[in-house]
């Protein structure tokens, strides 16, 4: 396939017929040309590293790893911005991504990095690098791969979650992304051009020894591998996960496996691979019975590694094998499947690991970033790691020996009855902390406004299987169940935004979905769709397959015209649902109750949660419902997957909805919360949900709280927020 490859754009201003060049910015070098050669001049110093030994930090006011930093704590020191101020923020700065592909972002999930005054981010539906004057947003360069039929079929296609900074102290200064068509890319900080040293001029095909059945690799073009997550940068090692389609409708098995990968940051060289679905002879194979590690896939790790680089150990989410919902193929617990590995950074060799669910069957992904937090328990110094889950528990390991700091049980667990399945008897429970959010679908959990909207949802609930957590899948019936009835599964609890941590207080911060219900329901797949017994569906509904958001979104995706809508035709009648209804809404409104969202402060040295509030407005299908009119609805927090950062004072986060309420027209909130109470200190205006973590830095003496905004018709932006000159 051919290639086009834009290596770097710098900015042009036309000014009455004139056309400027790049302006240089403190540690950066004006541009001599338009696009930069790949074989441009090496860089001097940076300004900043004159000593020869200068390493960004959130230390020194900037943000140079996606989570802050390597340990995943989204912290940051400072404290311009406080409770006494918040409310007086005003907009820095924006930048738009409409033109950074052929149609725009309505997705943008990135979280930006700055390091040395310059912000660098990805953006658009080409999954473009962005590098902006950090006090100004301005454009500095862009970098962009024209991929073509292998971004169109890549699995994870929204302009990715963000990128990482690497740099040896002395000047060399590198950006590191994955490219919607999973290559690793290695830019020149200062110019956006490739390093020509790195891989094949600039690129690692990750593609390459990625495999499927017992060691087959797969199309370089269309298969299924991919990433929207960022490498993490240690030392001089770059390590990237993967990530494949949404696993509820695949249509093999025998999915490419899932790998992590640890490369060279200076030549692409790979260092070692760890794959999840272990090998003949590697530990945890015995796992897969009847040899079924060789006809299965997925096991990757789509989300946020953390490291201990002074321990050289990096920390490993892993998700669920193939398929989500249905594991007949599998027999077995199926390691590392939604197991925390910890590996040797030099090596990649397990050190240990823990399984949090035997057999996965509930799409319980491990989401988030993990936590490595030094604690004190009962006096003891504790080198650990926390991980915040789906499951809206979180996971607490000593992350060198990988024991729990309070004892996890193996409880016994319902089994199914889907023909042909494999059951693991018990699954892990912690005692401690405890759940942070709801974990089932219960009785008491029901919306109970008025008794009428609680009858209602009683009889709604009659045509599902229900029960406790790790309630299994059903097969679908029309005349019921419909589904089983679960939560936090594919989504709810803490999803891909993660938490964060405060290293002075010992607190984690975690937000978490509190009313993400999800019906599993197992049919089998249309004549010819997969080669899977059952996949997710409903009986006597048209089949419909999962995508997963963000798919169809690449630039290049061949798009529809748009054409007038044609006269609509008559609905085909579908089969009546069984008698207790199986809507799961309530006159308009979810059939849970409040609260929606939530935002709770855990204490890791008691293992116990410290206070815990409603995120969010109360949505406006609460607040006008008719029904209930002249009733008082607290605050009831949101439902949806948003992102914090903690400072020395706050945890900020914005809303993951938009609301119209008597303090704001419609749109969103930035609020800011004080993290030793929970209270809500500080709130001001945003015209779309926050869509993408927040990051801080500092800059001329300036603090700037940076994030993504998109949703609905509100094209993705960065915006940055500032305190005013006068303060």
């Amino acid at each position: 396939m051919s290639r086009k490859v834009c290596r770097s754009v710098a900015v042009l201003l036309v000014i009455a017929g004139l056309a400027w060049m790049p302006i240089g910015v403190p540690g950066q070098s004006a541009g001599k040309s338009v696009i930069p050669s790949s074989s441009s001049k090496k860089a001097g110093p940076a300004a900043s590293a004159t000593s020869g030994t200068w390493m960004p930090s959130t230390k020194n006011g900037e943000w140079p790893h996606y989570t802050g930093d390597l340990t995943g704590a989204r912290y940051s020191p400072l404290d311009q911005i406080n409770a006494e101020n918040f409310n007086k923020l005003e907009v820095a700065w924006r930048f738009k991504t409409d033109n950074l592909g052929t149609r725009p972002e309505y997705k943008l999930e990135g979280t930006p990095l700055m390091v040395n005054g310059m912000l660098y981010a990805t953006a658009g539906t080409r999954r473009s690098v962005v590098a902006l004057k950090a006090d100004t947003g301005e454009l500095v360069w862009v970098h962009t791969e024209f991929e073509g039929k292998r971004a169109v079929y890549a699995p994870r296609q929204l302009s990715g979650r963000g990128l990482s900074y690497w740099s040896d102290g002395r000047g060399n200064e590198r950006i590191l992304y994955v490219t919607t068509g999973y290559r690793l890319i290695a830019l020149n900080a200062k110019t956006g051009a490739r390093i020509p040293t790195f891989g094949k001029d600039g690129i690692v095909d990750l593609k390459m020894g990625v495999v499927h059945g017992t060691g087959q690799q797969i199309d370089l073009e269309k298969g299924d591998a991919g990433l929207h997550s960022t490498p993490a940068v240690v030392k001089d090692v770059v390590i990237v996960g993967m990530a494949m389609k949404e696993g509820m409708t695949v249509v093999t098995h025998d999915n490419a496996k899932g790998q992590v990968r640890a490369f060279d940051v200076r030549t692409g060289r790979q260092l070692w691979a760890f794959n999840p679905i272990p090998r003949p002879g590697e530990f945890g194979n015995d796992t897969w019975l009847n040899n079924s590690w060789a006809i299965n896939g997925n096991t990757g790790v789509w989300t946020q590694i953390s490291v201990d680089a002074e321990l050289g150990l990096v920390y490993l989410p892993v998700e669920s094998p193939t398929s989500d919902f249905y594991g007949g193929h599998r027999p077995g617990n199926n390691l590392f499947g939604e197991s925390l590995v910890c590996v040797d950074l030099r090596t990649g060799q397990r050190k240990w690991h823990y399984q949090v669910v035997h057999h996965p069957i509930w799409d319980y992904d491990l989401s988030s970033a993990p936590i490595l937090a030094d604690i004190n328990i009962n006096g003891k110094a504790i080198k650990a790691v926390a991980l915040p889950s789906k499951e809206a528990f979180l996971y607490v390991f000593d992350r060198v020996t990988g024991k729990p700091i309070w004892p996890i049980e193996e409880r016994p667990v319902p089994k199914g009855d889907v023909p042909g399945e494999w059951y693991s008897p018990t699954q892990p429970f912690p005692t401690k902390p405890p759940a942070y959010a709801r974990q089932a679908v219960t009785v008491d959990d029901l919306i109970d406004f008025t008794p009428e909207m609680r009858e209602q949802a009683m009889k709604a609930i009659t045509a599902y299987s229900n029960g406790p957590m790790f309630n299994p899948p059903t097969l679908s019936k029309v005349g019921g169940p419909i589904a089983a009835l679960t939560i936090g599964t594919t989504n709810g609890g803490t999803n891909w935004p993660g938490g964060g941590y405060d290293p002075e207080t010992h607190t984690v911060f975690v937000p978490a979905s509190n009313a993400s219900i999800a019906p599993i329901g197992l049919i089998e797949p249309p004549e010819g769709f997969s080669d899977i017994k059952y996949v997710s569906g409903r009986a006597g509904q048209p089949f419909r397959v999962s995508e997963g958001p963000g798919f169809g979104s690449a630039a290049d995706f061949p798009q529809e015209p748009r054409r007038r809508p044609a006269p609509a035709a008559p609905a085909a009648i579908a089969p009546a649902p069984p008698a207790g209804g199986g809507a799961l809404v309530v006159q308009g409104l979810s059939i849970l109750k409040p609260p929606y969202g939530l935002l709770s402060a855990i204490d890791l040295d008691k293992g116990e949660i410290k206070w815990q509030v409603p995120h969010g407005d109360t949505p406006d299908l609460v607040r006008n419902n008719a029904a209930l009119k002249g009733i008082d609805v607290p605050k009831t927090g949101q439902n949806g997957a948003v992102g914090l950062v903690v400072t020395k004072t706050l945890v900020i986060m914005g809303d993951p909805q938009v609301t119209t309420t008597p303090e704001h027209p419609r749109g969103a909130m930035l609020r800011a919360y004080d993290k030793s109470t929970g209270k809500q200190v500080g709130a001001v205006y945003l015209p779309a949900p926050q869509s993408g973590s927040p990051m801080t830095y500092r800059l001329n003496g300036k603090q700037y709280i940076v994030f993504a905004v998109s949703g609905g018709n509100y094209l993705g932006k960065y915006k940055a927020f500032s305190l005013p000159a006068s303060e």
